[in-house]
């Protein structure tokens, strides 16, 4: 079981440190030693499945339509997500989807739309997504070239989206297209089944580390107008409020893969023996002990001060958020790699922990905002903050 001391910072309720406890015994339990190779796919509709029927899904929605709460609880989604990705980075892909691609319905989609898809969502029946990135428009949102013109009783979609994740394996996608003029005020969101006639997949797409990811084409594909999320021309609206929320979650992840990588280091130089005595004898691997150990802290406060203030009700949390983005997967990073330092050869075998961890931060540091995209909101916040 992990250590969870810092649970008894004030940001946290007994609530949530019940949550924490939970879920730390089920992710010990079922989640034991993350699978490799195999039908990818079908691992994570097994995932998404037994997280259903865990009941921890149910945290991606609100309680009218089968969440754990009435509100989107910030704070448990970064638990469960630090949870997950200690043990397995798929397990915490798998559920991070389940929100990232339902956030926007559950806050900006009529109650019709709820009914339809937040149910099934959180039992784990329906796997979701989020279509916002483009070949040519991924930190840039407002360059979308996708676009859904309104004809009769609905909107024709035409445009690529890329590095989608779940690809292929989502039930439907919240995509965004462009129905105004150049720029952010010109788009919208809209939720598309995945069997809408027009949509196909055009790629699977292999990374480090294997998560379901792909391209989409959209070729006059027809939705009804119904499936319109909020209203026309809020779709960058609904693209930065469901980032905002969910960033401080990607650092959680990445806090998850800290931890392990520290405790797998700190067990490693307790054990392995060099020049006579064992390696955490040694100050300089006391050093990168502590350095390591300080990273962990650190991003561990600055991702639950950003879920403290979303659950609190400071409305936009958009410095904090990416401060805890930033900083946490650019620590991971660091802490990771101190591991397969310190554990030597060792280190860089396929299938030890440590080498896995290191593949498996990386990209937490590209999507959902890169980390120069982190650094630009930030000045942004500080030098233009808001009246």
């Amino acid at each position: 079981m992990p250590d969870r001391t810092f649970l008894e910072w004030p940001f946290f309720d007994e609530a949530h440190r019940g949550l924490a406890e939970q879920a730390d015994a089920w992710a010990e339990r079922e989640l034991g030693s993350p699978q490799h190779g195999g039908d990818l796919d079908a691992r994570t509709r097994d995932l998404v499945r037994a997280l259903g029927d865990a009941g921890w899904l149910r945290w991606c929605v609100p309680s009218a339509h089968g969440g754990a709460s009435e509100r989107i609880d910030v704070r448990a989604l970064c638990l469960l997500r630090e949870t997950l990705a200690r043990r397995d980075g798929l397990a915490d892909a798998a559920f991070a989807m389940q929100g990232l691609g339902s956030i926007p319905i559950s806050a900006f989609a009529s109650p019709a739309l709820r009914r339809r898809y937040l149910p099934e969502v959180a039992a784990g029946r329906r796997i979701a997504a989020f279509a916002l990135s483009e070949p040519d428009a991924g930190s840039d949102v407002a360059a979308i070239r996708t676009t859904a013109r309104r004809e009769r009783d609905g909107y024709v979609i035409d445009g690529t989206k890329t590095w989608i994740s779940n690809a292929g394996l989502a039930d439907q996608y919240v995509v965004f297209a462009r129905t105004g003029e150049p720029g952010a005020k010109g788009l919208s969101a809209f939720v598309v089944d995945a069997d809408a006639p027009g949509l196909t997949v055009l790629e699977r797409i292999a990374v480090i580390a294997p998560h379901p990811l792909g391209t989409l084409r959209l070729e006059r594909c027809r939705v009804p107008a119904e499936r319109l999320i909020g209203a026309e021309r809020d779709g960058f609206k609904i693209a930065m409020a469901t980032l905002d929320l969910f960033r401080p979650t990607v650092g959680a992840a990445a806090l998850g893969f800290a931890r392990r990588a520290l405790d797998e280091a700190t067990a490693r130089v307790r054990e392995r023996v060099a020049f006579g005595q064992t390696l955490d004898r040694f100050q300089l691997v006391q050093e990168r002990i502590a350095e390591m150990a300080l990273d962990v802290d650190a991003s561990a406060l600055l991702v639950y001060r950003a879920a403290w203030a979303k659950d609190m009700g400071a409305g936009r949390v958009t410095r904090e958020a990416s401060m805890a983005k930033l900083y946490a997967t650019e620590a991971a990073q660091r802490v990771a790699d101190a591991a397969v330092q310190l554990f030597g050869g060792l280190g860089v075998v396929s299938g030890v922990p440590v080498e896995r961890l290191y593949r498996e931060v990386r990209a937490l540091r590209i999507y959902e905002g890169t980390s120069e995209i982190q650094q630009l909101v930030i000045a942004s916040q500080v030098l233009h903050p808001r009246a």
